[in-house]
């Protein structure tokens, strides 16, 4: 029987030229450098420029993977993305025809900023289930063009990039085989974090969108706590499938959406700090893509190096979470900005 089990073979982040700093904002709103680093761990991030869209970030993103897995091909192209390019169609056949890959399978995952992670689970599916032999999966956000630049509770937050993997097929038992996703949602808490307007939802109402519907809106206190429980919940999951204690995990890899929620999952786990991954400093948090940048710019940097044993986990609006592991492979990343 041929290898189908998926294996992470390449991986390659995007950021977009324009740094935004925390100086920056405060000009705007009423906030200073003090104020957000001590809230969100946040320095600096990224804006895409004008005229540049979620396809465009996905496209730089998918070509440095591709690259870095040393292979032009892929069967099926996945994108992770709460800001695509249309409500229809997906962004994900642009992207794909783009870098060369037009006949290939491709659409679009919506899970927020825990779209990686699902991401992950539908690309490894492909692969199992013997339809594709090569998945590449990008998490790809404008995020800025749905925050609300007057809202100091999110646009200090979120930014924009993308990041990006190749999966392919090979043995459960190499290194970059990817272990057991676990995937967890709660739609009785939806509107904790939502765009309220521009769906069918408030298009059938009979009511036109209000003038802050079409931003993104989050209730941050509920998310907070929300987003420790399920991240660790879905974390201890993974690490029993995986057949890994605690101890046993060299690198902890949390979606970047606030530096004191990395700590506390942590701190629940039981994890050191010292294995604590993070890069939300210099690039804030970018949903979907926060997780691949990481993985890319720890790599790169050689804070994550072959043989790592990888916790993955993240929680996005839904409300939805998930977490994975891996033992990190020899693969060389490749960034840019």
């Amino acid at each position: 029987m041929s290898p189908r089990h998926p294996v992470l073979a390449g991986v390659g982040a995007y950021l977009p030229p324009r740094v935004v700093t925390n100086d920056d904002l405060a000009v705007g709103l009423d906030t200073s450098d003090a104020w957000i680093r001590g809230r969100t761990g946040i320095a600096e991030r990224r804006f895409a420029g004008a005229g540049t869209s979620t396809a465009d970030l996905a496209v730089e993103a998918g070509t440095l993977a591709l690259k870095s897995s040393s292979e032009s091909e892929a069967d099926a192209v996945v994108l992770a993305t709460a800001t695509p390019d249309h409500p229809l169609p997906g962004t994900a056949p642009e992207v794909a025809a783009r870098l060369g890959l037009a006949g290939a399978a491709a659409y679009d995952v919506s899970a927020v900023c825990a779209g990686f992670l699902y991401g992950l689970a539908s690309a490894a599916g492909l692969i199992a289930a013997g339809y594709a032999r090569r998945v590449l999966l990008i998490g790809a956000e404008t995020f800025t063009s749905i925050i609300d630049p007057a809202d100091r509770g999110t646009a200090v937050i979120f930014a924009d990039g993308a990041g990006a993997v190749v999966l392919r097929a090979g043995d459960a038992g190499e290194p970059g085989a990817i272990g057991h996703t676990d995937l967890g949602s709660d739609g009785t808490h939806k509107d904790l974090i939502v765009v309220p307007g521009g769906g069918s939802r408030q298009r059938t109402s009979g009511e036109p969108a209000g003038p802050r519907d079409h931003y993104f809106q989050m209730a941050g206190r509920d998310v907070y706590r929300h987003a420790v429980e399920r991240m660790s919940g879905s974390a201890r999951t993974a690490l029993e499938h995986a057949g890994w204690a605690v101890a046993d995990v060299d690198r902890f890899v949390p979606h970047q959406a606030n530096a004191k929620i990395s700590a506390a999952v942590a701190d629940r786990l039981g994890l050191h700090p010292g294995r604590v991954l993070s890069n939300i400093a210099r690039t804030g948090n970018t949903s979907a893509a926060s997780v691949p940048l990481l993985l890319a710019h720890a790599a790169a940097d050689r804070r994550l190096r072959p043989g790592h044993r990888v916790l993955l986990a993240a929680f996005g609006g839904g409300l939805a979470w998930g977490a994975s592991t891996l033992v990190w492979p020899d693969v060389t990343a490749l960034t840019e900005g």
